[in-house]
């Protein structure tokens, strides 16, 4: 879940990197400001063109109705929206309680949605299955999303003077220019070079440095005088 929603961040940020600090902080107000002002019509333009819910809502409902047709309701107590289901392809039982909004399956408490076993229990009774769409997948809701507005920035010149309090650079913990950065992460025994302590010269056998550069080790002028 983290993942897909970093990589979301980077696609909106892409291009704002390696900016100094006042430059990135303009270019995300900006680029955030026109995601959300082409969202925010989408949204509305859907709305006024008679779409009750969103249109990733509505895919999923769609590939739910075309896989329900496999799917047998055996047994269901309807005074108590309970039912039992089975698919035909290998014959697995799930437990339906649309009072409770749960299924086996397990989709339908995560993604609010109706699964393909609701689906086929609501075909079976005749039920209407947006009553199961959470709220959050109508698009009057999704409207309301994007209802803020952002301030305008304007000219530093014309802002008010900051009197709160100074944020001062700690260098001591700047990042060296010169050299590969010292490693922090923890080792285990997949990192047998790193555990089992510092590299012997092959010419001299002293630690601490390599056979590249041991100063013992004989230069060009030597090897052409022999």
């Amino acid at each position: 879940m983290t993942t897909n929603l970093v990589e979301c961040i980077n696609s909106v940020l892409k291009g704002a990197r390696n900016l100094p600090m006042t430059a990135l902080v303009r270019s995300t107000f900006y680029r955030l400001n026109e995601l959300f002002t082409r969202k925010s019509t989408e949204a509305h333009d859907r709305l006024h063109n008679g779409f009750t819910y969103s249109e990733f809502a509505m895919k999923r409902v769609e590939e739910s109705f075309r896989r329900a047709g496999n799917i047998v309701v055996n047994r269901f107590d309807r005074r108590n929206e309970m039912f039992e289901v089975r698919e035909m392809q290998d014959g697995t039982i799930y437990i339906v309680n649309l009072a409770q909004r749960h299924c086996d399956c397990g989709h339908f408490q995560v993604e609010r949605l109706p699964c393909r076993h609701v689906l086929a229990c609501c075909a079976n009774q005749r039920l209407d299955w947006q009553v199961y769409v959470h709220d959050v997948y109508k698009m009057s809701q999704i409207c309301k999303v994007y209802r803020g507005e952002f301030v305008l920035m304007g000219d530093p010149s014309t802002w008010d003077r900051y009197e709160g309090e100074k944020m001062i650079a700690n260098w001591t913990l700047r990042r060296t220019i010169k050299g590969r950065p010292k490693s922090t992460r923890y080792l285990n025994e997949m990192d047998s070079r790193d555990i089992r302590g510092p590299r012997r010269c092959a010419v001299c056998g002293c630690e601490g440095h390599s056979r590249s550069r041991c100063p013992q080790r004989a230069g060009p002028s030597s090897a052409g005088g022999h």
